[in-house]
């Protein structure tokens, strides 16, 4: 009974506000407001795709945070995924950002919020709904993984940083501090108690290989908190996955991940122009 209200103030979310903004960063955007499945409002900003207003319906991208991370932290994606045509939905999850407070969150509720971003750009007249794909970084890429699992309409996934099982992720963590095994089971019980689902249910290592659509996988080799080896057991699980390792790069920042944002923006490109091709045929 003491486990929980233990384990929800150590998992606390930081309170954090925007800093960095779309006009920061010289790119037009719009401040959005969405609602999720439980009527918390969730902030973003949506950036139409670059180029002139030819009244068409463009192919569209969510892009989706981490853990105690924010939309802002990824808007330096932005500049390359636009040129290249897309536009683009940053979305702050609940307890995040901009984005209305939560008591928790978890890899469930991230897809939640992902998905209602999803049904959003869905509704505009100016995003083609058959072409939508999702970008994540670390809990937001296992968020995107399991979103796909289980909407075969999402054109494409990059994956940026995710672990492959959450179990694992949570049982390393307290091993590192040397809990005895009878507690690290203990907590494992009741974080799945507390966010309503278990962990093979929503492990990635399981919600990738349920996608057909091309998913991109990519981590950063100097990644000390998600070891590479998870994007490995990833992509062998993938039935249309690709991994791609990356120099320099660690887990919190996108910094070391900008030089291969063309490829990023290849991969999505191409995946929504396959999309529109199987449709028109």
């Amino acid at each position: 009974m003491l486990l929980r209200p233990l384990l929800l103030r150590l998992y606390r979310l930081p309170v954090r506000s925007a800093h960095v903004t779309p006009a920061d960063l010289d790119l037009e955007a719009h401040d959005v407001v969405l609602t999720t499945v439980d009527g918390s409002r969730l902030r973003g900003w949506f950036l139409p795709a670059d180029g002139p207003d030819d009244g068409g319906a463009h192919p569209a991208v969510v892009v989706m945070h981490g853990w105690a991370s924010a939309a802002e932290d990824l808007l330096p994606a932005a500049p390359a995924l636009n040129r290249a045509g897309l536009s683009l939905l940053f979305v702050d999850a609940r307890g995040h950002g901009r984005s209305d407070a939560a008591e928790f969150m978890s890899m469930p509720r991230f897809a939640e919020d992902l998905q209602a971003a999803v049904a959003w750009l869905r509704e505009r007249p100016d995003v083609d709904a058959a072409r939508v794909a999702l970008v994540g970084h670390s809990v937001g890429a296992g968020a995107a993984l399991l979103v796909a699992s289980r909407d075969p309409g999402i054109a494409a996934v990059v994956s940026i940083a995710s672990m492959a099982h959450p179990r694992e992720m949570i049982g390393r963590s307290f091993r590192r501090y040397h809990a005895p095994q009878i507690v690290v089971r203990a907590v494992l019980r009741t974080i799945e108690r507390t966010i309503g689902h278990r962990f093979d249910d929503f492990a990635p290592l399981h919600t990738i290989s349920l996608i057909e659509a091309p998913v991109l996988v990519l981590h950063g080799l100097d990644d000390h908190t998600v070891s590479t080896d998870d994007a490995k057991r990833l992509v062998a699980s993938g039935p249309s996955a690709t991994l791609r390792l990356v120099p320099g790069a660690d887990h919190r920042g996108l910094d070391g991940f900008l030089p291969v944002l063309p490829e990023v923006a290849g991969h999505l490109l191409d995946a929504v122009s396959n999309t529109a091709t199987d449709r028109d045929a």
